[in-house]
C-alpha cells in the first residue's frame, strides 16, 4: 500500500464580501500555497499579490519596481487610478505615491522639512482637545458609532488643523473626505466632484497663503505654510506641487488613521483580556502598553491591506516567481503581517508584542511620512477611549458588522458600541 498524495485545499476566492469581512484565511492559503500569485482583480486588471513577509519587504524596497504608472499600458493605471478615487488630473500626479527617485527623494526632502517630528509632538494637545470634544458629543447618550462619531472626524479636523486649514471650511472638507471613503471607485458622480472642489480649495488656499506669506516664519506656523517655505539648495515646491502634497497628505492621513482607530478598537472590543490588560497599564500611569499595543494593533489588523500600485520597470523575479517588465505587483501587508515564518502566534492578538516589526506604514523609500501623526492620533484616541468610557462594548454581533470593500484600506463602515452615560 502506498501513500496517497493529500489533496490540495481549493484555493480561496478572493475579493467578495465574505473575504473583506475576513481575509486572513484566504492570505494564509496563499501564503502556503501560492505566495505570488497573479490574480485578476475586481477591475479587471491582472496583478501579482505579494503575500509573504520576506518577499514583501524586498519588494517593497526593489527599485526595478516602479511606483509611476507609466510603466503600465493598462489604461485604467495609466490614468492615475492609484487607490485614491478620482485621481486624473496631471497636477495631482506629482505626489509621493506616485513617482520615483530623482523625483521622490527631491520633493520627500523638501517636505520632509516641513512634516517633522518636532511638528507633530507640538500637535499633540489640540490632538487631545479635538478627542476630548469628540468623546463630549456622545458620551452621555450611552452609545455611538464609534467610525461616524468619532474614528472619521478626529483625523479630518487634526490634518486640517496641522495643513492650516481656516476652522469655517473644515466641515466642507468633512463633507468632501466622507464622500470619498464611501463611495470608492469609480470616475464620475460625487467621488470625483469631490475630489475636484478639495483639489480647488487647496490650490486657491495655497495661492492666498504664499501672496500673504510674511517674510520670516512664525511660531507654530501650519504645514502648507511649511510646504511653501521649503527650500533645498534654491529647490522650491510649485504650487502644483504644494496642493499635491497637501491632497495626498489629507487623504492617505485621514483614512488610515480612521481605520487605524476603528479596526483597533474593534481588535481590543473582541479580546477582553488584552483590552484589561491596556486599561490597567494606563490606570497605572504607565503607557508603554500603548505604545507597543498600537503597533500589535497595526500588524495584527492594520488600516492599509495592500500597499499601494508598483510596477515592473523589468523583468524579476520576486520569491521565485518570474514578473515580466510592465506587470503591476500589490504587496499585501496584511498577509505579510501574519506570517508564521516572521511572527510567533501570528494569528494571536498580544499588546506587549516586542519583536514586532511590521509593513503596517511600509518599509524603504515610501515608508509613510505622516506615520508619526498616526501613531499620535491613534493612541490618543485608544487611552482616551478606555480611559474616558471603560465599560465600552460591541454593541452588535461581530458577524453583522460590514467591512468597506477595496484593495487598498481595509475598515470597518460602522462600529456601534454602548457604555454607561456619563
Amino acid at each position: 500500500m502506498t501513500d496517497q498524495p493529500i489533496p490540495l485545499s481549493p484555493a480561496p476566492e478572493l475579493f467578495t464580501w465574505e473575504f473583506a469581512g475576513d481575509p486572513y484565511p484566504a492570505y494564509a492559503w496563499l501564503r502556503e500555497h501560492a505566495p505570488v500569485q497573479r490574480t485578476r482583480l475586481p477591475s479587471g486588471v491582472e496583478a501579482w499579490l505579494v503575500t509573504r513577509y520576506g518577499d514583501a519587504k524586498q519588494a517593497l524596497a526593489d527599485p526595478r519596481l516602479s511606483k509611476n504608472p507609466a510603466h503600465h499600458d493598462e489604461p485604467a493605471h495609466a490614468k492615475g487610478k492609484t487607490g485614491i478615487p478620482g485621481e486624473r488630473k496631471a497636477e495631482l500626479m506629482t505626489h509621493l505615491l506616485n513617482i520615483d527617485p530623482p523625483d521622490h527623494t527631491r520633493l520627500r526632502r523638501l517636505v520632509s522639512k516641513a512634516f517633522t517630528p518636532r511638528r507633530v509632538a507640538e500637535f499633540a494637545p489640540r490632538v487631545q482637545e479635538l478627542t476630548d470634544q469628540l468623546i463630549d458629543g456622545f458620551a452621555d447618550k450611552g452609545s455611538a458609532d464609534l467610525i461616524h462619531e468619532f474614528a472619521f472626524p478626529l483625523p479630518i479636523y487634526a490634518i486640517c488643523d496641522l495643513l492650516g486649514v481656516p476652522r469655517e471650511d473644515q466641515d466642507d472638507f468633512r463633507d468632501w473626505a466622507g464622500m470619498m471613503i464611501r463611495h470608492q471607485g469609480g470616475p464620475r458622480g460625487g467621488v470625483a466632484r469631490s475630489v475636484k472642489k478639495m483639489r480647488g480649495y487647496l490650490a486657491d488656499l495655497i495661492h492666498r497663503k504664499r501672496e500673504a506669506l510674511p517674510d520670516e516664519p512664525t511660531p507654530g506656523e501650519d504645514l502648507i505654510s511649511g510646504l511653501i517655505r521649503a527650500s533645498d539648495h534654491g529647490e522650491h515646491l510649485t504650487e502644483n506641487e504644494a496642493a499635491a502634497m497637501a491632497f495626498i497628505l489629507l487623504f492617505a492621513g485621514f483614512e488610515t488613521t480612521v481605520n487605524l482607530i476603528g479596526n483597533g478598537t474593534y481588535a481590543l472590543l473582541t479580546h477582553p483580556e488584552q483590552r484589561a490588560r491596556l486599561q490597567k497599564s494606563l490606570a497605572g500611569g504607565d503607557r508603554g502598553l500603548l505604545e507597543t499595543g498600537v503597533e500589535e494593533l497595526l500588524r495584527y489588523d492594520g488600516p492599509v491591506e495592500m500597499a499601494t500600485w508598483r510596477f515592473a520597470t523589468r523583468p524579476l523575479s520576486i520569491g521565485g516567481q518570474d514578473i515580466a517588465a510592465g506587470d503591476p505587483v500589490l504587496v499585501v501587508l496584511a498577509a505579510a503581517d501574519r506570517d508564521p515564518e516572521r511572527f510567533a502566534d501570528p494569528d494571536v492578538l498580544d499588546l506587549g508584542r516586542r519583536d514586532n516589526q511590521h509593513l503596517g506604514y511600509g518599509h524603504g523609500i515610501h515608508y509613510c511620512l505622516g506615520a508619526p501623526l498616526a501613531r499620535l492620533e491613534g493612541q490618543t484616541a485608544l487611552a482616551t477611549l478606555l480611559t474616558r468610557l471603560p465599560d465600552l462594548q460591541l454593541a452588535a454581533d461581530p458577524t453583522d458588522l460590514r467591512w468597506r470593500g477595496g484593495l487598498i484600506m481595509r475598515g470597518l463602515r460602522t462600529l456601534p458600541v454602548q457604555f454607561a452615560p456619563r
